[in-house]
């Protein structure tokens, strides 16, 4: 028997919104359909028109409001909903906390697992943040504009102000674009495959202000390049490295395999955690200095460290949490996939007079059987996987190794549950509250901490 949904496309229903899914919409029910509403918040009672209707769920606009959630923010740019740079700046930020909050502890909740989660740690200033942008450069009626994509689309929004970056790389950006626009170099066309420039990418240093200028490109080279060059060193006196990128591909990959210093030197460097990072174009390194130095500052302090311990640092990266770890612990051992950010590491070790530390370049799950084999018996694993969680072939070969402690910091709570299931299995119990963090202010995303503990 088909169950026929109770709502149709195009209906006006006045609906109370509940609660909001883990991307910020708000949902309604009608007859225990679910109705997902952009730009609408719990307690709100709206007069919606629906757009699509599935199987089991429905998409619908927002056309009224006969009451207001106390915790709305009116004054907001809807440019930044549209791209999807922002879409929670409508939430008041003390909401916004709670909301992450509540959203690690209700998916515990729906899998039987009943933990506590902490409140949110949150930022004095939540926007302006980002050390790091990727913006994509197009042609429109005829000029170079940078901004951000619609979301869901390929049209080009031109903007200035970020909103959640760094102010210094917004005025960066700026005066990259207008060199660009000066010296008649054209954007990427991406139906034609024609033109010059895709993206720009620039990385700035919370605390050293050292700036990095990435020039994404079609063309091995660019025209005018040595002027080009010149004039932005001259109009950004932060700038220390200057880079080209080539991305010969028709593909939606932002970054290409050959990169070349244009000017300076191929990496800047900042610190975190009182330790002396260097970043080239290609490392992943985290985007919010200052919320990663109380997240990484949780999980030094929930592994409780007393300089005796042999700790593995799995998903390693360039070494920030490796080397903060190296600080407290007798040695460590870190593993990545990406070997540009193992050599990276290898020098942050150097920089930083750090000899306790070993790097490896494999799959995690590969590196970490083979130290279970080679007989390593670590007391603490730290993982802080990417949002795909971790392998299950991962976490056994971590539960035979026995540690005493994993510290599991996660980016998508949805995963977390999944793998710390997997854990509870194989011997080991969540110990204490799960302490989330906001990393990415006015977006839905929470990282967290996890302490796991055998039994």
């Amino acid at each position: 028997m088909k169950i026929k949904a109770p709502v149709t496309k195009n209906d006006r229903i006045d609906v109370t919104i509940t609660d909001l899914t883990y991307q910020g919409m708000g949902v309604a029910k009608v007859d225990d359909f679910p109705l997902f509403i952009e730009n609408a918040l719990p307690g709100e009672k709206i007069t919606i028109l629906v757009t699509k209707v599935a199987k089991s769920y429905g998409f619908a606009r927002a056309l009224s409001w006969q009451s207001e959630s106390a915790d709305r923010v009116t004054d907001v740019d809807k440019t930044y909903r549209q791209t999807g740079i922002a879409p929670l700046q409508h939430l008041a930020y003390p909401a916004q906390l709670k909301f992450k909050q509540h959203q690690i502890a209700e998916l515990f909740k729906k899998n039987h697992q009943e933990v506590e989660v902490a409140p949110t740690l949150g930022m004095d200033n939540p926007t302006q943040y980002r050390n790091k942008a990727q913006v994509p450069v197009r042609m429109i009626k005829g000029q170079l504009e940078t901004g951000f994509y619609r979301q869901h689309s390929h049209d080009l929004i031109p903007l200035t102000d970020f909103y959640i970056q760094d102010p210094a790389i917004d005025e960066a950006i700026i005066k990259v674009r207008d060199l660009l626009r000066q010296f008649e170099i054209p954007a990427y066309n991406e139906i034609s495959d024609k033109g010059v420039i895709r993206n720009i990418m620039v990385r700035r240093g919370y605390y050293s202000h050292e700036m990095m200028i990435v020039l994404i490109s079609r063309t091995q080279k660019l025209p005018s390049q040595a002027q080009l060059v010149d004039q932005i060193q001259k109009a950004l006196p932060e700038v220390k490295s200057i880079v080209l990128n080539v991305n010969a591909k028709k593909t939606n990959v932002i970054m290409g395999n050959v990169t070349r210093t244009l000017y300076g030197k191929p990496t800047i460097e900042d610190t975190l955690m009182g330790l002396t990072f260097a970043i080239s174009a290609r490392s992943f390194y985290q985007v919010n200095p200052q919320q990663t130095e109380k997240l990484y500052q949780m999980a030094i302090d929930k592994a409780g460290l007393t300089g005796e311990e042999t700790v593995i640092d799995a998903y390693c990266g360039i070494g920030t949490i490796s080397l903060a770890l190296a600080k407290h612990a007798k040695q460590v051992l870190g593993v990545d996939v990406v070997a540009e950010a193992i050599e990276d590491a290898k020098v942050n070790a150097q920089k930083n007079h750090l000899a306790n530390v070993t790097f490896a370049v494999a799959k995690a799950e590969t590196q970490m059987a083979q130290w279970q084999e080679d007989g390593v018996k670590p007391d603490v694993v730290v993982v802080d996987p990417p949002r795909k969680g971790l392998a299950e072939s991962l976490i056994d070969s971590t539960a035979e190794m026995g540690p005493k402690k994993v510290v599991y910091v996660s980016c998508n709570p949805a995963t977390l549950v999944r793998d710390v299931a997997r854990f509870e299995e194989l011997g080991y119990a969540i110990d204490g509250p799960i302490q989330p963090v906001d990393q990415f202010p006015q977006t839905p995303h929470v990282e967290s901490v996890t302490v796991l503990v055998k039994k």
